[in-house]
């Protein structure tokens, strides 16, 4: 018997709206405007996975996968690695200089969103 059910990942964000649509465009995941605050966004997929963004105005962002501490990260399954890559770089996301994807034949890179959180584009397959 579960001790509970899943509800939502939430991040934390100096600018919740602004993150909160960069995972929006990454996902295609609209805004849900019946919880929508300045102080907490959320996004809901299709089959009712919640992704939420939450103020918290001394955020500061992990160093992973520079320094080990990774906190949390979240994955994303695509089809093309280079396609996905142009386009969370145009998102605004930026790519980490160390890569621990590499040695595994480039099946997946490492990505801070704009607020620094860490996150993978996974080759699928």
């Amino acid at each position: 018997m579960a001790i509970g059910t899943f509800s939502l990942v939430a991040l934390d964000s100096r600018d919740p709206a602004r993150l909160a649509a960069f995972y929006s465009a990454l996902l295609g995941w609209p805004l849900d405007a019946s919880d929508a605050s300045d102080d907490w966004i959320q996004l809901t997929s299709p089959t009712g996975a919640t992704l939420a963004f939450q103020l918290a105005p001394d955020h500061v962002a992990p160093a992973w996968p520079d320094d080990g501490s990774v906190q949390l990260h979240i994955d994303f399954d695509v089809p093309d690695l280079d396609v996905a890559e142009a386009k969370v770089l145009d998102l605004g996301a930026t790519k980490t200089e160390t890569q621990p994807g590499l040695d595994r034949n480039d099946s997946w890179r490492v990505y801070l969103d704009p607020d620094g959180h860490p996150f993978c584009l996974v080759r699928e397959g």
